[in-house]
């Protein structure tokens, strides 16, 4: 193919030619029409579309900081803690720089989280947009790991006994187990090689992978389209140009609209980082104020509050909810068998029952707690399919459907707050119920989601200026 170089006026300015030039070359400005001026979203967009325009600026004050932070920090056992204190003390605006990474982490989770309960919500992840909800999930793990694996580097106290506890949960994996744990620590505890690896995963794996699925993620959101409050297709309503009618351009429109919320978010942003960086224990706990000790165990170990609902479980499963829990599998595996003609769908459903009793009964509780665990993200990934629902939004679905979100957002939230906790047998009851309903409100979603009377769906999109 020829190469064509892009015609300029001869009185032009120099910003113009230069950017002909660079465009002659790579198409910055087609991509800027594609992505934002030319990209026409729906205008009737609320305020829990703003997450993830935030989610992207919190990842990059993360990565910002991070390249200060590895500038004077060691990842060295004899040496981790006192150069994350000599980065506090000595270097200049160096508390600063840990406190913003430090709060990033928390808001990264904080907004990730509302991100997906609005697509929750809305059906974001319905037909066309299913490849979208998978990149975020695979976010969602990735971002999981990260903070995972950044927690250890402060070699805290509490860095260092919950890289443990976590560590040797994947010896409880058949097989494969012990020696996943041995190659996750490096050594036969966790120590210098631990806080090596951990370090190369945090800073330069992870962010890779992650940078890359945030930028598939928009580009198979740009592709198909934002979804809206109504669940309203805008591209099956076009105008005489080819552009939606019930779409605006992203940019100007949302690009100030995202600008002047980031600017609230960046105010409170500022004043947990300059105010409260610690937030009761919650960011940053006591424990990993003091150096780490492989030989004083804290009296109470938890993670930290965005890993809790996940946390909380682990610990709910114990030897006494297995049989509970198998009654709960079985039941719902019945319905799948009853809801099916066919008779290979209920002997698969029979002999999935039968191989989940023999499981339970011979591996332990700490198996199928890590099992649960994993299985209460890995599940999100199937909610494309697993949602049978004849409309996408909220707005549109009978009441009680409502009240089921609603329990579920409790639970996860009640998941949240035990696991902080210390262990109770009351918390522990109260967990394994929370458990329960988060496993049915997915399992058992292929029924409960097309019950009900479900109200019309417009043709257009509901929206009133302001």
């Amino acid at each position: 193919m020829a190469f064509h170089e892009k015609e300029v006026p001869a009185d032009a300015s120099a910003a113009v030619k230069l950017m002909a030039w660079v465009d002659s070359r790579l198409p910055v400005t087609d991509a800027f029409k594609r992505h934002m001026s030319e990209y026409y979203a729906p205008k009737n967009l609320n305020f829990f579309y703003i997450f993830g325009a935030l989610a992207i600026v919190v990842l990059a004050i993360q990565i910002i900081t991070g390249i200060f932070l590895v500038m004077n920090y060691k990842p060295d056992a004899a040496k981790a803690f006192e150069s994350v204190e000599y980065i506090m003390r000595e270097v200049p605006w160096g508390w600063l720089i840990r406190y913003m990474h430090s709060t990033g982490a928390s808001m990264f989770f904080v907004v990730v989280y509302m991100h997906m309960f609005r697509g929750l919500i809305y059906g974001s992840y319905r037909k066309p947009r299913e490849l979208i909800w998978i990149f975020g999930c695979a976010i969602f793990l990735c971002l999981m790991g990260e903070a995972f694996f950044g927690y250890l580097l402060p070699w805290g106290q509490m860095s260092y006994w919950g890289a443990q506890v976590i560590v040797n949960l994947f010896s409880a994996i058949p097989l494969i187990g012990p020696d996943l744990s041995l190659w996750l620590r490096g050594d036969y505890v966790v120590g210098d090689a631990t806080l090596n690896r951990f370090f190369a995963f945090h800073v330069i794996a992870i962010p890779l992978v992650l940078i890359g699925l945030v930028a598939a993620h928009i580009l198979a959101l740009h592709e198909v389209g934002s979804n809206n409050p109504d669940g309203v297709e805008i591209k099956e309503n076009l105008d005489a140009n080819g552009h939606p009618v019930d779409g605006i351009p992203f940019h100007p429109y949302y690009s100030v609209h995202d600008v002047m919320y980031l600017g609230g978010f960046l105010m409170v942003f500022a004043c947990i980082v300059f105010f409260a960086p610690e937030m009761g224990g919650y960011f940053l706990e006591a424990n990993n104020f003091i150096p780490a000790n492989p030989f004083v165990t804290p009296t109470h170990i938890a993670p930290v509050w965005y890993f809790t609902p996940f946390y909380s479980m682990l610990r709910a499963t114990t030897t006494n909810f297995l049989l509970p829990l198998w009654i709960f599998l079985a039941i719902i595996l019945g319905m799948f068998a009853r809801s099916s003609s066919d008779k290979k769908v209920k002997g698969a459903c029979a002999a999935i029952a039968v191989v989940l009793a023999a499981g339970f009964y011979f591996f332990d509780a700490k198996f199928w707690g890590v099992v649960i665990m994993g299985g209460s993200v890995v599940i999100m990934f199937f909610l494309p399919w697993l949602d049978k629902s004849p409309v996408k939004s909220i707005r549109y679905r009978p009441q009680f459907h409502k009240y089921i979100y609603g329990v579920f957002i409790v639970s996860f939230v009640i998941l949240g707050y035990l696991g902080i906790e210390p262990p109770s047998p009351v918390f522990e009851k109260i967990s394994q119920i929370c458990t329960i309903y988060y496993l049915g409100f997915f399992l058992a979603m292929p029924f409960w989601s097309k019950l009900g009377t479900f109200k019309p769906v417009p043709t257009r999109v509901t929206f009133e200026s302001h």
